[in-house]
């Protein structure tokens, strides 16, 4: 059984978290400049030290630090004297940094299929109508063998579907041309935001986020300063993550440490523009996802930003100080020390509003599951740098990094956008003759030819291209065998999974 990760400390006792209660999720709380950060820090760097990986956002980026060995500030120094705390065996950490916009780190890509049309249709900001057509859109490109990779090749299906709306209504129902006109400008807006670099191949491979190097679990960091401004991309691709991570991963029950750590910065993006069923979905993940061996650590200001039974669901506990300047923040003050257990010895909500930096109340999981005394206590240093790392020591991590050059080479097979545009050029294009039910003959020799030319100029450490072709070609492929498209967790439960 792994030892338990000191986190904090008092000036009695030492807290500690639990490896085999990890999965019992956690959340991170407390206002702007209160040592948030700096505990997400520590919580990486214990749980890379048991070999398990981490997987979070860098909102502000400067995590980076967590790569290179720290060093003795005054300001740590006095901070550690203050505690009386011994000086950190200053160390770095295994890192891979990745980047959606493709510019401080690996690119992280899904395809337009993998993504879905529930998550799709949150990403555009589309109503409960334009929503359908979408689903209508991804049921045509199920049926009828089209891969559905990037953005130019929904828009392309989007037009041909708006072009043939009548020979299509008897089969999937009406398709309202303002809706597809809708979808379209949405669909610009995502690109003007960069999402277009999200969207194609090479997928991202999970198991490039569950590494290890020399024991110590890999610190999988995404940049995201830049990402911030476009919310519900964030927000998006990370819910995704979580249920490409739920679906990929085989169920493992309860274990002596995760298998996988993810922290979810900035977590009031993902709650403050769901609609009711997609927040339905987020709690089916958060509770089945502990099944896989995977801890969620939301961080954010106010625990107000995260959903009720959401935040029942969150047993590990570290709240940073909070102000009470208004009424709404006086009710979070109160709902923050509410869901503590007590201490006899400490008022909660009087505490909360007095925590220096670094300081924080603190209630973690048992050995028996019960929650433990909340304790008042300071969160140790990290070991490693606090604060941003230089371009150099950043471009020195990349070239490094056990996926360089797996993902930077995008490709661009033949999908939607090429065989529509070949009916279009054909001279006497008839109904949908070129959108014939692929054979199963067909899809095999497909997926044979896929391999086989992905086998040569690939670069990196391992057989990249193939390895993160694999997946999303087998869940792209339509067929008779292979007819529905994955969706993932949320897809699935929405019962948009096609048979």
């Amino acid at each position: 059984m792994s030892e338990p990760l000191i986190i904090a400390k008092t000036n009695k006792i030492e807290l500690a978290l639990l490896p085999e209660m990890a999965t019992r999720h956690g959340c991170i709380t407390g206002a702007t400049g209160t040592g948030k950060t700096v505990t997400l820090q520590k919580l990486a760097e214990s749980f890379s030290n048991i070999g398990v990986p981490v997987f979070m956002t860098d909102v502000k980026g400067d995590l980076t630090g967590i790569s290179q060995p720290g060093s003795l500030t005054d300001k740590l120094k006095t901070y550690l004297n203050r505690m009386q705390m011994d000086v950190p065996q200053w160390q770095g950490f295994p890192v891979t940094l990745w980047d959606v916009l493709q510019e401080n780190g690996h690119p992280l890509r899904a395809t337009i299929s993998d993504m879905g049309p529930l998550l799709l249709a949150r990403l555009l900001n589309l109503n409960e109508t334009q929503e359908g057509v979408l689903t209508l859109v991804f049921k045509v490109a199920d049926d009828y063998g089209l891969l559905l990779l990037d953005l130019k090749d929904l828009r392309a299906l989007l037009q041909f579907v708006g072009d043939n709306a009548e020979k299509f209504k008897t089969q999937y129902g009406s398709v309202s041309s303002a809706s597809i006109g809708a979808i379209q400008r949405g669909l610009l807006q995502i690109e003007e935001q960069g999402g277009d670099h999200f969207f194609g191949e090479p997928m991202l491979n999970i198991e490039d986020l569950l590494q290890t190097i020399d024991s110590k679990g890999v610190i999988n960091i995404l940049a995201a300063d830049k990402l911030l401004n476009a919310p519900r991309l964030y927000s998006t691709f990370l819910l995704w993550l979580l249920s490409e991570l739920y679906e990929n991963l085989p169920e493992i029950g309860d274990r002596d440490k995760p298998k996988m750590v993810f922290f979810f910065d900035e977590a009031h993006l993902l709650f403050s523009t769901a609609t009711p069923v997609l927040l339905e979905k987020i709690e089916q993940v958060v509770r089945l996802i502990r099944s896989k061996g995977v801890g969620i650590y939301f961080v954010t200001q106010n625990p107000f930003d995260i959903p009720e039974k959401v935040l029942a669901q969150l047993s590990n506990r570290i709240q940073h100080a909070l102000r009470a300047f208004t009424p709404r923040d006086q009710k979070a003050v109160n709902a923050a020390a509410d869901t503590m257990r007590p201490n006899p010895e400490l008022n909660i909500k009087q505490a909360i509003l007095e925590l220096s930096v670094g300081e924080a109340l603190i209630s973690f999981l048992q050995r028996d599951g019960s929650p433990g005394i909340t304790e008042r206590a300071y969160i140790l240093p990290p070991a490693s740098q606090i604060g941003p790392i230089t371009r150099e020591e950043r471009q020195q991590l990349l070239q490094s990094s056990i996926v360089a050059g797996v993902y930077e080479q995008e490709i661009d097979r033949e999908s939607a956008f090429e065989l529509l545009l070949a009916r279009a050029g054909a001279e006497s294009p008839s109904d949908n003759e070129n959108l014939n039910k692929p054979r199963d003959g067909e899809v095999l020799k497909d997926l044979s030819d896929l391999f086989s030319s992905s086998s040569s100029g690939r670069g990196g450490r391992r057989d990249g291209v193939m390895d993160a072709m694999a997946k999303s070609a087998a869940r792209s492929i339509g067929s008779s065998i292979a007819r529905a498209i994955t969706r993932g967790l949320l897809g699935s439960l929405l019962g948009q999974r096609r048979r």
